[in-house]
């Protein structure tokens, strides 16, 4: 087969999925059509008993579902990923009351726990040297997905007039489309973690074909616990590997709590436009979605061409431009005004795609592209556990009652606190970079052999 063919097999059809199971319209009305007269759920049973389900759902199936992502080659958790989400928005669309809301969200968070299988996927079937291609065109998929059925949404319902319902039904059409396609996928041979199982289970499966039934399936299970076994043994030398690197761990400690903050935000920011406009059915969320993410896209391909020094600049441009996310959120909290608040939410998911693709880009360039899955998985998880914890604080206590006003409150001091965490980091490192620097132009021009040893052993991680 030849090498373009190679990647643009399995690329194209997940490029496909991709898009399909991210050009959802109904998503920046949901708090709408939850609270509306399609569902009559209270504001309050959405923030307390609905939303949450998919945070508490995520962070008990994200380890699992990592772990059985790579046992399973990838495609058939993605198909699982599919069928999720036809599951989860036919429960929206046909579904009544508390409880079908729930086991929707519940069938959300199975889909998006498998979000590692539709990022890692692509890794285990194309060559490495077209890692960084596939990977633009699989990110520019779901993006374009996301913004093209917010705005689609935004459209029908300010201009063509169409109910929310029908939005519903277009998202159950993109979703169920992006099933079918997961089947077209080729599904790999070797393991992203693993990569040497495979002919150990391909020795073992023509042995076992002579046997029985019953000597069959105690060596498959037999072979899955071996299996169990060397991943968590390569999960913890891995894992003991990939944070060794200070900087590293740095980076991934913004991606965690970044995407905690970020997704708590999006999740919940229906329910204060609603609280400023209760009613409004011709709301711009979709809208304001749609030109956001275009704009963090944008964002994205710009870091991509910028020429700085990320290992001495970044994370001193985390520390910076997150306190901006902060700000921008505190304003949210204090305004009446709806199109501030939306400007704000452009600002903030502008900003944070941007330093998401810095953290992405520094971790990536210190690691094995075999390793990429697992911290990303590991981020990931990190990242729902905080989000949990904040959920139980903010939402779920009962004592506290906060209303949507205070939760946005709490998270923008949750930004500044990561702002101040990266800001004070970022200036020692810079100093310390700049101070090793010196002392190594003094060496060199004191003994410039023995200097070019001392730079050529010193190697900032």
């Amino acid at each position: 087969m030849p090498c373009h063919a190679g990647w643009v097999g399995p690329t194209v059809p997940l490029c496909i999925y991709g898009f399909c199971s991210m050009m959802r319209p109904i998503e920046p009305f949901m708090t709408e059509f939850l609270t509306g007269t399609y569902k009559n759920l209270t504001t309050e049973q959405v923030t307390r008993q609905v939303y949450p389900v998919w945070t508490y759902s995520s962070l008990i199936l994200l380890v699992p579902v990592l772990l059985v992502t790579d046992f399973l080659r990838y495609k058939p958790v993605i198909i699982l990923q599919g069928l999720c989400y036809v599951t989860a928005f036919l429960l929206v669309l046909v579904g009544s009351g508390v409880h079908s809301a729930q086991w929707a969200f519940f069938s959300y968070s199975i889909a998006t726990a498998a979000d590692v299988a539709y990022f890692s996927y692509i890794y285990s079937v194309v060559q490495t040297s077209y890692y960084q291609k596939v990977t633009s065109y699989v990110k520019g998929a779901i993006l374009l997905g996301y913004a093209v059925g917010a705005l689609l949404g935004q459209l029908l319902v300010s201009v063509g007039g169409v109910s929310l319902f029908c939005l519903a039904f277009i998202t159950l059409i993109s979703v169920s489309v992006a099933l079918m396609t997961s089947f077209f996928l080729p599904r790999p041979q070797t393991s992203l973690f693993l990569r040497g199982t495979d002919s150990v289970q391909q020795r073992s499966s023509g042995e076992d074909s002579q046997d029985s039934e019953s000597q069959y399936f105690f060596m498959w299970v037999k072979t899955a616990a071996k299996h169990v076994g060397r991943m968590f043994r390569r999960l913890a030398l891995d894992c003991k590997e990939c944070y060794s690197s200070v900087a590293v761990l740095f980076f991934c400690i913004w991606s965690a709590t970044g995407t905690c903050g970020f997704y708590q935000v999006t999740e919940y920011v229906q329910l204060l436009w609603i609280y400023m406009q209760p009613h409004n059915f011709t709301a711009y969320n979709g809208g304001v979605d749609s030109i956001s993410t275009l704009s963090g896209a944008a964002a994205t391909v710009a870091v991509g061409h910028m020429s700085l020094e990320w290992a001495v600049w970044g994370e001193l441009v985390l520390g910076s431009f997150t306190f901006l996310i902060a700000g921008a959120l505190f304003l949210m909290d204090l305004t009446d005004n709806i199109w501030i608040s939306y400007t704000c939410f452009f600002i903030f998911k502008t900003v944070f795609m941007q330093l998401s693709t810095i953290c992405t880009f520094q971790i990536a360039k210190t690691l094995n592209r075999e390793r990429y899955a697992l911290v990303f998985g590991i981020n990931s998880f990190v990242g729902t556990v905080l989000q949990s914890v904040l959920t139980a604080i903010v939402i779920s206590t009962k004592s506290l009652q906060l209303t949507i006003t205070s939760q946005f409150l709490i998270y923008a001091s949750f930004f500044v606190a990561i702002s101040l965490l990266f800001t004070v980091r970022g200036v020692y490192t810079v100093l310390h970079m700049k101070h090793s620097a010196g002392g190594n132009q003094a060496e060199r021009a004191s003994n410039l052999p023995e200097a070019s040893h001392v730079c050529g052993g010193n190697s900032y991680t």
